[in-house]
């Protein structure tokens, strides 16, 4: 046995469950599990079955489905149940709560009614393919599933081509030749990326190489199983001064200099004091 009966405050409690190996999961959740009042969760197969894994009896408690069908009565159910001074604990199918998840709007309306709202955290498929990934870390943006239509996929990209972070997205195995295609042209072939499968599985796997690499290895060999696509942020080209130069030459003729300097600051991306004053200095040439 991994876990023990626990006295929990009422209140909610996410947990995060394996996105692969069974082991994955916290003693902690486990604890969770064998204590709530109530337990719900996004596929209650899934919760089931982990919890014959670890031992954790449902001794007569069902476990309530809470997921994108649901709908607000299931909500209504829990919320009811937090109002009548239980615990109630809601596991992801795999992964941490609320990331491409239908937990969000149960939390909010936990936290929003007054209730305690906390988490027992762990595995995250888009956190462990950013360690496995060899991609920069400081910064990154999880940008979830990109939409299924070409147009509305490749509009989301150019939404997203300026960040200045990995972006990290979640994909099925059917779309990812196209999504990587359409990655490569609109945010570049030769950006570095990685595509990372089955994590934590047996079949565990991480591509690396560019969008255009990647892309063709799609095509050639598609992947399977659970996926997620990092890419690295855009690197733009350093700014000439002979470029400033000549664009604020261009801008003065019709504009006066303190419009000039704002458009061609705006332009390069540069401190517009700097551009004023270089702006300055051509207009008395």
């Amino acid at each position: 046995m991994n876990h023990q009966k626990v006295r929990l405050t009422p209140g909610l409690y996410f947990l995060a469950t394996p996105i692969g190996t069974a082991r994955d999961i916290t003693l902690r959740a486990l604890d969770i599990l064998a204590s709530a009042d109530v337990i719900a969760a996004e596929d209650t197969r899934s919760l089931r079955h982990l919890m014959e894994i670890h031992g954790v009896p449902l001794e007569g408690r069902r476990i309530l489905a809470y997921h994108d069908h649901s709908g607000p009565g299931a909500r209504g159910q829990l919320i009811a149940a937090l109002e009548a001074g239980h615990s109630v604990a809601y596991a992801s199918e795999a992964g941490m709560p609320l990331i491409a998840d239908p937990g969000y709007d149960l939390g909010r309306a936990a936290a929003e009614a007054g209730f305690a709202v906390t988490v027992a955290p762990g595995p995250s498929a888009a956190l462990a393919a950013l360690t496995l990934a060899g991609l920069p870390t400081d910064a990154f943006f999880f940008a979830g599933f990109l939409p299924n239509a070409k147009t509305a996929r490749r509009t989301r990209l150019e939404e997203l081509k300026p960040i200045p972070g990995t972006l990290i997205f979640y994909e099925s195995p059917k779309r990812a030749a196209a999504s990587l295609s359409d990655m490569a042209e609109v945010l570049g072939p030769d950006r570095p990326a990685a595509l990372c499968r089955e994590l934590t599985k047996k079949f565990e796997e991480i591509r690396r190489g560019s969008l255009a690499e990647l892309a063709e290895g799609a095509l050639t060999e598609p992947p399977r199983g659970e996926i997620v696509i990092l890419v690295d942020r855009g690197h733009s080209e350093p700014v000439k001064a002979s470029d400033i130069e000549a664009d604020l030459r261009a801008a003065l003729e019709d504009h006066s200099v303190r419009d000039a300097a704002d458009l061609v600051a705006r332009m390069h991306g540069q401190k517009r004091r700097e551009v004023y004053q270089l702006a300055l200095q051509l207009s008395k040439g």
